[in-house]
């Protein structure tokens, strides 16, 4: 049988408080933790492996979920900077937006973020093997998304308004982004080049990835799953080759 265990948030110091969410998990073989009344508590879920979920009701601090390994994290309300920063495996559900940096070098599982994310979104993703990072963004990001992007997949959905990035794919040398509907050419950064969706990569995409998002959020996954998409690649393994100066 399943094992909760609820915690209050209110007025505790993050330490504290990540320690009772920890000790719950590893001595405690809780199965699901509900945190009441967070209020930018940081580091939550940081480090912790295994399968257990933590419901964060309120607004989850910095680097949450940073290097965690098998956990779900939901978010109820909004999230800080860097939520999913070096991550290794497990899932991340954001119902509110979220800051800059989000899925900061993240090496593997999913950040899904329903409303906008700010700046520097994605950066230094990357991928080994069978690893592969994912983000996706149900709204908007804002500039230097995919910087130095190098391995996963970067989704941004556009679901409330006019895309607001510019300098997309800044040093990119691996993965993709994929964006819904067209992306002019002057938001792309130098090093990054804009390719049509075909109907191969929307199969590796649409199913897995878009059909769950949908889910997580309480969307219909249909009008995402056939809508027209623009990816983004590194133009180049070597971005910056041009602007060494070698003796």
């Amino acid at each position: 049988m399943a094992k909760q265990v609820t915690i209050d948030a209110k007025g505790v110091h993050y330490t504290p408080l990540n320690q009772q969410i920890r000790k719950a998990i590893e001595d405690g073989g809780a199965d699901e933790i509900v945190v009441d009344n967070v209020l930018g508590q940081r580091f939550i879920g940081d480090g912790l492996r295994g399968n257990a979920t933590i419901r964060v009701n309120g607004v989850a601090g910095g680097d949450l979920a940073m290097f965690m390994s098998g956990p779900t994290v939901i978010v109820s309300g909004n999230a800080e900077h860097a939520p999913g920063n070096t991550m290794d495996s497990g899932k991340v559900v954001i119902h509110g937006s979220a800051g800059d940096a989000v899925a900061h070098s993240m090496r593997g599982g999913k950040v899904f973020v329903r409303g906008d994310i700010g700046y520097r979104g994605g950066i230094h993703m990357k991928q080994y093997e069978t690893q592969r990072p994912i983000l996706v963004v149900g709204g908007s990001a804002q500039t230097f998304l995919g910087e130095y992007m190098a391995g996963g997949l970067l989704l941004v959905l556009g679901l409330d308004g006019v895309m607001k990035a510019r300098e997309i794919g800044s040093g990119i040398h691996g993965g993709e982004i994929v964006i819904r509907g067209d992306v002019d050419e002057a938001c792309l950064a130098a090093g990054a080049k804009k390719l049509p969706l075909t109907d191969e990569d929307r199969a590796r995409i649409a199913p897995p990835v878009i059909r769950e998002f949908a889910a997580d959020f309480g969307l219909d996954p249909e009008p995402l799953v056939n809508a027209d998409y623009t990816r983004i690649v590194p133009a180049s393994a070597r971005p910056f080759a041009g602007k060494y100066t070698w003796e």
